[in-house]
């Protein structure tokens, strides 16, 4: 390189240099300003405005009963729930039974005793407070104290544990500061939100997060539409309201995700719109009055048997069994029948087709869209009234079948069958007209493992075929194809009916 191109060379570098750092300043040149910090914006910076907005019309709820009890231990007896999965907690749960004191309790034995604590909110200046139904559970009366620390004592009590939400009405002097039902089917996944409740006590605690999820369902209650919210929540905070950036209550703080007990970052709180027409009925009639079909139904996920059934895609659900006179039984529908419309509502899932019922006028005809045998068809369903019961009584799954010595086995599925008899039905709690094959055994690493089948099953067609025997069974599957895949048509112990597609992989 030449003296003149090296020179060149180290000019230009000094440029680029000089750009980068800033060029130098004429003598007498005023330095420049720096560059503006960016603006926050309020809403991001503090929720102080919200919270002022929102803390005042937010309570906590002491349940009592007047049923005489013993005298309780000072450490905190956890809520004991058998129907729900170990790391599902609802809020109260891990709160003291009893009220705790640090001298010795001097309450009678047969005085009040506390079952419950958690949160609420006032929905209603004149005093009506929502919270959820497992806060007040088994309470005669309830406390309720506002943040300002005045208390009401109150037994109107209405409460819907179907949806696990209830209502307290208040006779405050007065109006009183409440928050207003906002709409959560506006909210996105990613928007912020506020938790406001009482954990472990702490009254007048607030949280934030954002909307994680939306739509989910825990299986927890009959009816489900639950937020989930990574904003820290406890027990305690049950019943509380989670709040947008506008301070309006989008849903109902209500369970916790975890392995520990505490918060693990996944809470569910009920989403509103759900919460209003529950709400609505609980205020106007002191219950809630729902449809009924009277179908056990469930999801078809697998778009192969959605084919075989003949359904599109996956939409469409199942039903497994009607109830004996039940409007669906009384409009004809049948076990392994797809409900597809009703009422003229395209039906995606059994949690759809759940919320359509439950909204249609009593005593009135609807129509009813279904495929059975591959073939649509059309029936006309009268909704009647959901009877109190129903979804609450859980039935008990019947004796398990001792093993049949004389069993026809069906190597190419892998299952072992033997003809349903009149005593086997009867002991297995099916219906005394039913028949097919009745599985004894199913072989490991089979078709039939895969397919989850499993002794006590009772199988009553293939590929959209009758089968009443064993024998019958086996000379169907015999001349079906598992490359293709075999279509069969179950029933379980515990009630109802299902298919399921056998299919090798190779």
């Amino acid at each position: 390189m030449n003296r003149f191109a090296l020179v060149l060379t180290c000019v230009l570098l000094g440029g680029v240099a000089g750009g980068l750092v800033g060029r130098p300043l004429l003598q007498g040149q005023a330095p420049p300003a720096p560059p503006a910090l960016p603006v926050i914006p309020k809403e991001l910076s503090s929720y102080r405005d919200i919270v002022k907005k929102v803390l005042p019309a937010v309570v906590s709820i002491e349940s009592r009963t007047k049923v005489a009890r013993t005298r309780q231990p000072r450490r905190a007896q956890p809520f004991d729930d058998q129907q729900l999965p170990p790391e599902l907690r609802r809020f109260f749960e891990g709160m003291p039974r009893v009220q705790p004191r640090d001298q010795e309790d001097d309450e009678d034995d047969s005085g009040p005793g506390r079952v419950g604590f958690g949160s609420g909110f006032i929905v209603d200046p004149k005093g009506v407070i929502l919270t959820n139904f497992h806060v007040v559970d088994g309470a005669d009366q309830v406390e309720v104290q506002l943040l300002d620390g005045r208390k009401f004592v109150s037994k109107d009590i209405k409460t819907d544990p179907k949806s696990d939400l209830a209502i307290v009405r208040i006779q405050p002097k007065g109006t009183l500061p409440f928050l207003e039902l906002g709409d959560s089917d506006a909210m996105e996944i990613g928007d912020r939100v506020l938790a406001v409740g009482a954990p472990f006590g702490l009254t007048g605690t607030v949280t934030h997060g954002i909307i994680s999820a939306k739509g989910r369902s825990l299986r927890m209650n009959l009816y489900e539409d639950f937020l989930q919210t990574d904003a820290p929540i406890n027990p305690g905070n049950s019943g509380g309201p989670l709040v947008n950036l506008e301070g309006q209550v989008i849903a109902i703080n209500s369970a916790i995700k975890s392995r520990s007990g505490g918060f693990q970052g996944v809470g569910m709180a009920i989403a509103s719109n759900l919460a209003k027409n529950i709400m609505g009925q609980l205020l106007k009639d002191g219950v809630v009055r729902r449809g009924y079909l009277g179908v056990q139904i469930r999801d078809i996920q697998d778009s192969e048997l959605a084919g075989r059934l003949g359904v599109q895609d996956t939409h469409g659900v199942l039903v497994m069994r009607t109830f004996d006179k039940a409007p669906g039984a009384k409009a004809g529908l049948k076990d392994g029948d797809v409900i597809v419309s009703l009422a003229g509502k395209p039906v995606k899932d059994s949690r759809e087709l759940q919320t359509v019922v439950a909204g249609l006028p009593l005593g009135k005809p609807v129509e009813v869209g279904i495929v059975r045998d591959g073939k649509p068809k059309t029936l006309s369903v009268t909704i009647e009234e959901q009877p109190q019961q129903f979804g609450t009584v859980r039935e008990q799954a019947p004796q398990a079948p001792e093993r049949e010595p004389e069993a026809t086995k069906v190597e190419k599925i892998g299952v072992h069958v033997t003809d349903l008899t009149a005593e086997q039905a009867e002991r297995l709690g099916y219906r005394e007209e039913l028949h097919g094959a009745l599985i004894t055994k199913v072989d490991n690493d089979s078709l039939a493992a895969e397919g989850g089948l499993r002794r006590g099953m009772v199988i009553t067609g293939v590929d959209r075929q009758p089968v009443t025997s064993a024998k019958q069974l086996r000379e169907r599957v015999q001349a079906a194809s598992v490359e293709r895949g075999v279509l069969l048509q179950l029933h379980t112990p515990e009630g109802g009916t299902n298919f399921v597609l056998l299919k090798t992989s190779r």
